[in-house]
């Protein structure tokens, strides 16, 4: 199986003006197609694991060889992360709705605390990386990875994430990565996010126990 760019669900243009059409396009066209393109190099002469779903990979890396174990880590997590990502964008996002509103309630008390300390992961991960919210022994949590580095590695379910990579914001917003973040929630696609959260929870017993690490 050769990996592929997945389709976007929006034009390049529909995010106007928070995100624009320029940044998306060659993020999607240049920076992602390298990561894909990468990750099929790097599994070159490895048939056993070109069938493997990406997400399996990421999620035992120890079982990849070492001499591609970091190509895998680093190409297959921008692939991975980038997919995730572009799904949950949506021109004229709204608020939270259903479940997931209620869960980042009922842990985080409200709404506007969530969206302060899941801004506060954004600006302060250091260098290129991602803010998260996942899933982690049945709890919700926020959380950052650097570089191309993703929660499936570390036994989390991803539910919403943010690339704050330079290459995300700046030809628009250049060093402002505050003012890039703050348009950011402007076009979250919370219908996406909250089937996310409603997949996560399937994956955990009462005791918050993964059932499908135990496998």
């Amino acid at each position: 199986m050769k990996h592929e760019l997945p389709k976007l669900n929006i034009e390049y243009d529909d995010l106007e003006p928070y995100i624009d059409k320029e940044t998306m396009e060659v993020h999607y066209t240049k920076h992602h197609q390298a990561y894909v393109d990468k990750l099929n190099a790097a599994l070159e002469g490895h048939e056993d694991l070109k069938n493997i779903k990406i997400s399996d990979l990421l999620r035992d890396l120890n079982k990849i060889p070492e001499d591609i174990r970091n190509a895998i880590k680093n190409n297959g997590g921008g692939h991975w992360n980038h997919s995730f990502f572009w799904l949950l964008l949506k021109k004229n996002g709204a608020d939270p709705v259903g479940e997931i509103s209620e869960a980042i309630k009922n842990k985080f008390r409200t709404f506007d605390n969530f969206k302060e300390e899941f801004t506060n992961a954004a600006l302060t991960r250091f260098g290129s990386g991602w803010a998260w919210l996942v899933m982690n022994n049945g709890e919700l949590e926020i959380m950052g990875t650097a570089n191309q580095d993703c929660p499936l590695s570390e036994g989390k379910i991803p539910i919403l994430t943010l690339d704050v990579w330079e290459h995300s914001y700046y030809i628009k917003y250049l060093w402002n990565r505050a003012e890039y973040i703050k348009n950011w929630w402007k076009v979250v696609n919370w219908e996406k996010i909250n089937e996310n959260y409603k997949k996560a929870i399937k994956y955990f017993d009462k005791e918050g126990i993964s059932k499908k690490l135990r496998i």
